[in-house]
């Protein structure tokens, strides 16, 4: 469903590839491609089309099947010898996706009973042929069940890995139901029957249910004839394990030809003239594609809030009757069809959900109403007929459209302000009179669609008084007028929040602009693509700071808190000034609270009395800053509607700071191809040194090259799993990078893999050189006594960095409750620099393992007291110069940057070693100490960095054998 915030795109960057301009930690995010999309989508290709080869043979089993239960409805009929015979048959004409189910619990395996609205049911077809017999066609297509478990979120994607466990055979991911199937249509009965099997991943053993499908499409084409019913059965026994009880079903049908019946020529007249007050937008141009009504309603799901009557009583308050059990908050607008310009046929659903969002239209027979309407130039106004489905209690096969009584009206009003944000409104009443069955007054709708906002001209009106302007200037003590701030159509205006009460408990929400001025809605220019022509005009305008402005602020209930203060709406409309000589905003607010006057219906009231103030930091700030404000309300501690202090930070960026980040990433991402490359290069080096020196060979450390041949190897392994199982990355979502990043990381993968190779023949060589005559045994010995050395020492590291992971994490926790500073400070801390996990933490000591390559080969040369030039000065001083560029960036990163645009590391990644000051002191200084005493070793011997009194002992030196022939 279209949401209520107005979105805009954000003005182009240097960088084409930007798509996003806040870092959001609330924010979901896009799945991004991983490094071998191409390849993955080439497996899935070939995956779909063996999957759709055996989807089109038969089973062994469908012949007896078919012609056990459907032949009596549809006889067979052979696929006509032409394939490429077109068929009058339209696959839209039989398939369907609004829809309703009962029965089938089986299938679920449901613990409690499904919620209504939430259940669903698609028909596609795939695949339609005409056969020898004329009015018969051949069908295959899928049919997907949901209940309410699967779209309430209780199935995750890591559900998706069964296991076994003891009872029936039925589907471990509650809430999903695939079937396969195949039959045939008649075009002169209108009927559909197939045979099927279920094909759904998500079964458990060999649940695989055979099914037969029976479908009654609508003979005629009008508002009357748009339902279908039908049965899915089970075609096994009952004390079968795959049998289910059977499934009824019913469909709105969406067939390409349709008739109207209540819309047309001088059908308008009967609605009367009274219901719709106020000036309304004229749609002149109703076939217009940007703007017209098709494209203001057409194919639209849309959810308005119903607003009754003072004047409403009990039953006849409730366009649903009095058996429903409540009474519905909200209209559920879905446009289906659109022709003419002028003629819509729509779906209305009432449902008493608050939620915002609907991931299809709730098809339940006893809230939905199917009606037809058209647009009143004269009145500028949408009037519809709504029908009633009928008969559907006993038995959905049976079920009718009928009782047409209900009429709708729907306008677009031109102007919006504090008090009345609804740029849709309407009313929805019965025709019967008050003593009939069915009648219920006069109903209200409206709602602020952000997608009708973005293509109508609508004029806000402001109602900002003089004691807020005063306010507002009062709050510019303490901020610099030099500095600049976001200006007010910039999309550095809208940002996410983070809510919190004096109580530290924590909520998000999101800000976004409406209106700014007078000169309209706010990011229409990104809509209608003009940045090039509209936004230097406005800026030449003179303009006076402070500007009107006007908001909403719309909130998610993560804390209990937030239903004190937002019974009815998660949501403030406000308007105010916006300072950008000093990036002050201040505004007013009003909020929904219930009315207690009214007992037997809801209804809800403003309250106006709310004051927010919000601080923009500079377009330049490098220390941190974030957009910081409050709410807070301005009526007495006493008066019942009074409420706390609530505070909310922003941990959005600005556009410049966006095009900062990948300027930053550009650059990291050719340091890391920079790095790889004279990495391979070293190690190339150091192969061409000991082919010219072969009898340096001996003097290498093994363990030295097993050190650096695994941290080629880990990485190219951990690579080659994201590839099977790939992974969200957080920094291709924000700043939707992806393509660029993952070309390079292909490079970069190709480099390593180079380089492990060139280390493995290394690794190779220098172990043939230790396997020839019993004079090397004292290498391996000391060999030995390297690995005897190294090995407990990283162990104890390992540990060591284990039990600071688990201490740190124990103690942060045990902070939180007590110390409302430390608990924000903890929170940032972990915004700006994630916990690792303690698998995390390991990896980035081996990092640390790897930085410091050279003490096997440091403890190497003084058990041996060795003088040998083993290394090349270019390997072993290049590849410590490329360990120590890391941490010398991380540096500069953390003080070139701010701590938002740090969010992401490609270059330097604190996952893959350790990064802080404090390190970036501490290892680069150990890493030269080992290059400068591997260049004293090789030059004045293994144990020149002893003390003297040390130093004392046998050197190896290579002894020529006699052999018999010369005795």
């Amino acid at each position: 469903m279209e949401t209520n915030s107005p979105s805009s795109s954000s003005a182009p960057l240097h960088k084409s590839r930007v798509r996003v301009l806040t870092i959001s930690p609330t924010s979901p995010s896009e799945t991004h491609k991983s490094l071998f999309s191409p390849l993955f989508f080439l497996f899935v290709c070939i995956s779909f089309t063996t999957t759709a080869s055996t989807y089109t043979t038969r089973g062994a089993d469908f012949e007896p099947l078919y012609a056990k239960h459907c032949n009596d409805v549809v006889p067979k009929s052979d696929t006509h010898p032409s394939k490429w015979f077109l068929t009058s048959l339209s696959i839209q004409d039989i398939g369907f996706h609004s829809s309703y189910f009962t029965g089938g619990d089986r299938l679920f395996n449901q613990t409690r009973k499904s919620l209504d609205y939430h259940k669903a049911l698609i028909f596609r077809p795939n695949h339609v042929a005409r056969t020898v017999t004329d009015d018969i066609f051949s069908v295959k297509g899928t049919m997907h069940l949901q209940s309410a478990e699967s779209l309430l979120g209780n199935s995750t994607r890591r559900s998706l890995r069964l296991g076994n466990f003891r009872g029936p055979r039925v589907p471990m991911r509650r809430g999903v139901v695939n079937f396969r199937l195949e039959g045939y249509y008649s075009e002169s009965s209108k009927k559909l029957c197939m045979i099927g099997k279920s094909w759904s991943m998500y079964y458990a053993g060999n649940f695989e249910p055979s099914v037969v499908l029976k479908l009654n499409y609508p003979k005629w084409s009008s508002i009357y004839d748009s339902l279908i019913t039908g049965t899915l059965e089970s075609v096994v026994a009952k004390d079968d394990s795959n049998y289910f009880d059977p499934i009824l079903m019913l469909a709105f049908s969406v067939k390409s030809s349709y008739e109207y019946t209540f819309v047309g020529k001088d059908r308008l007249t009967s609605f009367p003239t009274s219901v719709d007050r106020g000036e309304s937008i004229a749609l002149k141009n109703l076939n217009d594609s940007t703007r017209g009504l098709c494209r203001l309603l057409g194919n639209r799901l849309e959810r308005y809030e119903l607003v009754y009557g003072s004047d409403c009583e009990g039953v006849n308050c409730n366009p649903l009757g009095g058996n429903v059990g409540y009474l519905p908050n909200s209209l559920v607008f879905y446009g289906t069809r659109c022709t003419e310009g002028r003629k819509m046929q729509m779906l209305l659903g009432f449902s008493n959900s608050t939620a915002d969002e609907y991931l299809r239209f709730p098809f339940v027979p006893s809230t939905t109403f199917i009606a037809e309407g058209e647009w009143d130039e004269k009145g500028n106004r949408l009037c519809s007929v709504a029908c009633r489905i009928l008969n559907f209690t006993e038995s959905l096969t049976s079920a009718l459209v009928g009782d047409c009584s209900t009429k709708l009206s729907l306008r677009f009003p031109v102007r919006l302000s504090l008090q009345n944000r609804s740029a849709v409104v309407g009313q929805i009443w019965s025709d019967k009179k008050v003593s009939d069955s069915g009648y219920f007054g006069k109903i209200g709708f409206q709602g602020l669609s952000g997608w009708v906002v973005k293509l109508l001209e609508y004029k806000y009106e402001y109602s900002v008084n003089d004691t807020l302007k005063k306010s507002c200037v009062e709050k510019r003590a303490g901020r610099g007028k030099g500095k600049k701030y976001p200006e007010e159509y910039s999309s550095d205006m809208k940002f996410d929040m983070r809510v919190s009460n004096n109580k530290g408990q924590v909520a998000w929400g999101f800000s976004s602009p409406l209106f700014v001025d007078d000169d309209g809605i706010y990011g229409r220019r990104f809509w209608d693509k003009l940045q090039q022509t509209e936004v230097p005009s406005r800026r030449k305008k003179s303009h006076s700071s402070p500007m009107n402005i006007s908001y909403k602020l719309s909130f998610t209930r993560g804390a209990h808190f937030f239903h004190d203060i937002f019974p009815s709406k998660a949501e403030l409309a406000t308007e105010g000034i916006y300072d950008r000589d000093y990036g002050n905003l201040c505004m007013i607010g009003c909020r929904h609270v219930p009315s207690k006057e009214q007992k037997l219906i809801k209804k809800d009231m403003l309250d106006c009395a709310i004051k927010i103030d919000v601080h923009f930091p500079p377009l330049d700030a490098k220390n941190g800053q974030n957009v910081k404000g409050t709410i807070e309300s301005t009526r007495n501690k006493s008066d019942p509607l009074y409420f706390d202090v609530i505070e909310f930070s922003s941990t959005s960026i600005y556009h410049n700071q966006a095009a900062a980040s990948i300027t930053r990433i550009d650059f990291e991402i050719v340091m890391i191809l920079i790095s790889n490359t004279v990495a391979c290069a070293f190690v190339g080096w150091q192969l061409y040194f000991v082919k010219k020196h072969p009898d340096v060979l001996p003097f290498i450390s093994i363990v030295m090259l097993i050190v650096l041949t695994l941290g080629y190897m880990i990485p190219l392994l951990f690579n080659f799993e994201a590839m099977l199982a790939p992974k969200h990355s957080q920094q291709n979502t924000f700043l939707g990078i992806g393509g660029w990043l993952e070309v390079n990381e292909v490079i970069v993968r190709v480099i390593m893999l180079v380089t492990f190779i060139l280390q493995l023949r290394l690794l190779q060589l220098t172990w043939s050189s230790r396997q020839g005559d019993g004079s090397q045994k004292s290498l391996m010995v000391s060999e030995r006594k390297v690995l005897c050395v190294t090995f407990p020492l990283y162990i104890a590291g390992a540990l060591i960095t284990c039990f600071v992971h688990l201490w740190v994490h124990t103690h942060q926790n045990s902070y939180r409750p007590f110390h409302r500073n430390l608990r924000r400070v903890a929170n940032l801390w972990h915004l700006v620099h994630p916990q690792h996990s303690l698998w995390g933490d390991l990896k980035s000591y081996a990092g640390f393992i790897l930085d410091s390559f050279l003490l096997p080969q440091i403890l190497f040369n003084l058990f041996i007291n060795s003088g040998e030039k083993a290394l090349s000065c270019a390997f072993y001083f290049g590849t410590t110069m490329i360990r120590l560029l890391p941490h010398a960036y991380d540096l500069y990163r953390a003080h070139a940057y701010t701590w938002l645009l740090a969010f992401s590391y490609i270059y330097a990644n604190p996952k893959t070693d350790f990064y802080s000051t404090t390190w970036n002191i501490i290892i680069p200084c150990g890493c030269l100490l080992f290059a400068a005493t591997i260049f004293f070793q090789q030059r004045f011997g293994g144990r020149c960095i002893l003390p003297e009194i040390f130093r004392h002992s046998t050197v190896y030196e290579q002894v020529p054998v006699i052999s018999n022939e010369e005795l």
